[in-house]
């Protein structure tokens, strides 16, 4: 049951930390029109990379983060399933 609590936790950390990503990148990506102030936001707020890497990272982040859901929540049911 820990396991599964667990793996829940981390399914809405995954998800939430991927929403912020794709946020910060479209909020980079649409405020900073100056290359050398686009470049030093992104160093900012994003670190590494681009804008597009951060938003493909953080569609990856929600998409781990809804699968290993869905795996948390079959093996909850399994697991009520088997007790009864």
């Amino acid at each position: 049951m820990v396991l599964v609590w667990l793996g829940r936790l981390l399914a809405v950390a995954l998800i939430s930390l991927g929403a912020l990503k794709i946020g910060l990148g479209v909020y980079v990506a649409r405020a900073f029109i100056d290359p050398t102030a686009y470049e030093a936001a992104t160093r900012r707020y994003i670190g590494s990379g681009t804008t597009g890497e951060a938003i493909d990272r953080g569609l990856m982040f929600i998409v781990l983060g809804v699968a290993l859901g869905l795996l948390a929540k079959v093996a909850a049911n399994r697991r009520t399933r088997d007790h009864d």
